[in-house]
């Protein structure tokens, strides 16, 4: 039986236009949010208090997040930017704060990329790079149905139309949608995984590409091309797998911190379960990549999964939070406040490792550089770590406290 309805911990009214996208750091220190007028918003979560607010693009926003010291926000406005993450001081920390008093993070460098599609960006930073070198994969500058990957910061086109160019045509939609059949790419994960290679040695990582599309289905790439050689058309990249679990448009996907699975929503039912493990040759009528769950709530548009790949929370039309176990999608809870929409949804990370000696981004030992003033408890962090945020149409953000789940997602 599900678990009661709790009422939210804390209540941000910081943004005057329904927020669209969140994101928390891996610190659990600063909550980013923007909203459909192109604002963004950093907030701490020790003061709950804004600790910048500026007008980061001129149309709607599809993405934040933190990238060591730097911000990168996603708009609709066509635009990437690259931020300088402000340093917290502690006038702001002590004073009574206004969104008027608060500076703007000062831009870095800029992409012009393709937003027609809702898709955000995905990052993704190679193991031993430094904190300023990654890659980052958006749609296709022309056609919406396929993808690009360029290297940051240099902004260099590593891979050009990466999906299959066969499937796609010339643009029949008036709206400037693609005219494939599976349509248009609604949602993209970018990462390495261990090579699936027969002869390469278990250190091997592949690149790999996720993307959901507008025709319900979900298709897993990797990249056969050498490492330093440039692809274009879809050239030098293999499908993994294709899977079609859904009735609708995929209308967001979230991927496990391990990258061993992935889960997605739509505007029907369903939820889709995808083992990102498999290859092609191991997949069957028998052994399916995928699988479909029946739920009892059409109409989602925001899905994450906690840190410790147990438990996710999907965000509904309806303005619902709920809470499920990622493994049997049983419901664990519902959290109701939102009188609109629930359009993003993150997870705090959690502190201490589920098992083994697996180590999570959040932890008891993070830098405390926000200051003495405003020290925290390890009783107090713990709490913060299971904090589950949510954005809605109404201009709110609302950040739960939420129980372990341990007992029930187990």
């Amino acid at each position: 039986m599900a678990l009661p309805a709790p009422s939210p911990t804390h209540l941000l009214r910081l943004h005057s236009s329904a927020v669209s996208t969140l994101f928390i750091s891996t610190d659990n220190e600063r909550i980013y949010s923007g909203d459909g007028a192109g604002q963004a918003v950093i907030t701490s979560t020790r003061s709950l208090r804004p600790l910048a607010s500026w007008k980061a693009h001129t149309d709607s926003l599809l993405g934040v997040e933190e990238w060591g010291s730097q911000i990168i926000t996603h708009g609709r406005d066509n635009k990437i930017h690259v931020w300088a993450r402000p340093e917290e001081s502690a006038s702001i920390r002590q004073g009574p704060a206004t969104l008027s008093d608060l500076s703007a993070p000062t831009i870095r460098y800029s992409m012009d990329v393709n937003a027609l599609n809702y898709c955000r960006f995905s990052l993704l930073v190679p193991a031993g790079a430094s904190e300023k070198q990654g890659l980052i994969a958006v749609p296709n500058l022309v056609e919406s149905a396929l993808a690009d990957i360029w290297s940051l910061p240099s902004r260099q086109r590593l891979h050009a139309a990466i999906g299959d160019p066969l499937d796609t045509s010339a643009t029949v939609f008036s709206d400037g949608r693609s005219g494939s059949k599976s349509g248009i790419i609604m949602s993209m994960h970018l990462l390495h995984a261990a090579s699936s290679a027969p002869s390469s040695s278990t250190s091997a990582k592949e690149l790999r590409l996720l993307c959901a599309y507008e025709d319900g289905g979900v298709v897993l790439r990797k990249r056969t091309a050498p490492e330093d050689k440039q692809t274009v058309e879809g050239r030098g990249w293999e499908v993994l797998w294709k899977a079609k679990l859904h009735i609708e448009s995929v209308m967001a996907m979230a991927v496990s911190r391990d990258c061993t699975f992935a889960l997605t929503v739509s505007a029907d039912h369903l939820v889709g379960r995808y083992d990102l493990l498999k290859t092609q040759e191991e997949t069957s009528e028998f052994t399916p990549t995928g699988t479909t769950f029946k739920t009892k709530h059409p109409g989602n548009g925001a899905i994450a999964i906690r840190s410790d790949g147990r438990v996710c929370a999907i965000g509904g039309w309806d303005g619902k939070v709920r809470l499920y176990s990622t493994k049997t999608l049983k419901l664990l809870g519902t959290l109701m406040h939102h009188k609109q929409g629930c359009q993003a949804v993150t997870f705090a990370s959690l502190i201490d490792p589920p098992f083994g000696n697996s180590p999570l981004r959040g932890n008891s030992r993070e830098d405390d550089s926000s200051g003495d003033d405003d020290e925290m408890t390890i009783e107090e962090k713990r709490t913060r770590a299971r904090w589950l945020i949510a954005g809605s149409a109404d201009a709110k953000v609302s950040i739960w406290a939420l129980m372990s789940f341990e007992k029930t997602s187990a």
